[in-house]
């Protein structure tokens, strides 16, 4: 299916435009990191709107699994630091619940 594609390309884009506001804010980079930024927070909304879901807070709802989720792998690639068994498990509950959001059976 081609949600979770949409879905990681989206997380990779909010991720990536969040760490570039923080590096500026918080880690001394140079303000023309907010440039990407914005580009990629912009791209990552018009991204999530193509979403499959009939309703826009289900599919908002259902991208926060996997947000989190991509978000570790944020942490372990690009920060370093690796998820402990408490973020794995976190995140698989937060998937789980995404799958149910998205694809649960509805009347």
């Amino acid at each position: 299916m081609l949600i979770l594609p949409l879905y990681l390309v989206a997380a990779l884009l909010e991720i990536s435009g969040c760490f570039a506001v923080w590096a500026w804010w918080r880690g001394g980079a140079s303000a023309l990191w907010l440039i990407p930024g914005a580009a990629a927070l912009a791209g990552f909304a018009l991204l999530l709107a193509f979403s499959p879901a009939a309703f826009a807070g289900r599919a908002f709802a259902a991208y926060g699994g996997v947000y989190i989720a991509a978000s570790l792998g944020w942490l372990w690639i690009a920060e370093g630091q690796r998820p402990d068994r408490f973020d794995a498990a976190g995140a698989l509950i937060c998937l789980t619940g995404a799958a149910l959001i998205l694809w649960g059976p509805r009347g």
